[in-house]
């Protein structure tokens, strides 16, 4: 058994959408299965062997913390360059738990206040920081 999809409740799911799109590097719209404002439910296919990311719209609103979150490892910059890149982009600064030897990582929220964790890159764990 494999995820084939995750699933994220929504009330703009199409804002969210867009929204994560503009967060993560690898992830599109399906080729062939653009969304639209008016669909029910949002796509965003990333590489192979990566589950699809799901924004359906819900009436109620987030009201406690996230149960399951993502952690993200920058692509191409460094974790405080992609917390900047973030905050500029809408996501709101919840914890920094960044360490003086570089280590750590940073819980932020989307615009619908979903939370998610900034690790430092490949490159930065590589390189001891």
């Amino acid at each position: 058994m494999k995820i084939r999809a995750i699933m994220i409740d929504c009330t703009d799911h199409y804002a969210q959408c867009r929204w994560w799109e503009s967060v993560l590097d690898d992830y599109a719209d399906a080729p062939d299965d653009p969304n639209y404002p008016d669909d029910e439910t949002m796509t965003l296919v990333g590489p192979e062997a990566q589950p699809w990311l799901c924004f359906q719209r819900v009436e109620d609103s987030k009201r406690t913390k996230n149960r399951l979150h993502f952690d993200l490892h920058p692509l191409g910059r460094t974790r405080d360059e992609e917390v900047e890149r973030l905050l500029g982009l809408g996501a709101t600064l919840v914890g920094d738990h960044r360490r003086p030897n570089g280590s750590g990582w940073v819980t932020m929220a989307d615009p619908e206040g979903n939370e998610f964790c900034v690790e430092r890159s490949e490159a930065e764990m590589a390189a001891g920081q």
